[in-house]
């Protein structure tokens, strides 16, 4: 059986997906970009596009009441891949050890002219 999780805490789905499916004790949190949930405004810059970010991961982690601490796995879509320290440093601000696996894609664009998109996979057991 499938759940849909929606949070007004993160931006909502700007296409046919959800925001985040839970299946059993898995739950699937969709590509976040670096969109203010308030206002659907790009955060300015790399660094606070990743930072808004993980806020809209974990609210929608929170939303289907666990934390990112329950990360498994990410994927990391960059437009630039110098921003891969970046990322790294920022993360281990919302995300503690152990770290998931991830991997990082560099990508020629994202939606809405972002430079950061991160999706993840969460486990409640």
């Amino acid at each position: 059986m499938k759940t849909v999780i929606q949070s007004q805490d993160a931006p909502a789905a700007i296409g046919a997906y959800s925001q985040a499916v839970r299946a059993g004790e898995t739950v699937y949190l969709s590509g976040q970009i670096g969109l203010d949930p308030a206002t659907l405004q790009m955060a300015e810059g790399v660094e606070a596009q990743i930072h808004r970010v993980f806020r809209n991961l974990q609210a929608l982690a929170q939303a289907a009441g666990l934390g990112l601490e329950h990360a498994v796995r990410m994927t990391v879509y960059l437009t630039d891949l110098q921003h891969f320290a970046k990322v790294n440093e920022i993360m281990a601000q919302y995300v503690p050890q152990p770290f998931p696996s991830r991997a990082a894609v560099g990508v020629a664009s994202l939606p809405r002219g972002a430079l950061v998109e991160i999706d993840a996979i969460l486990h409640a057991g």
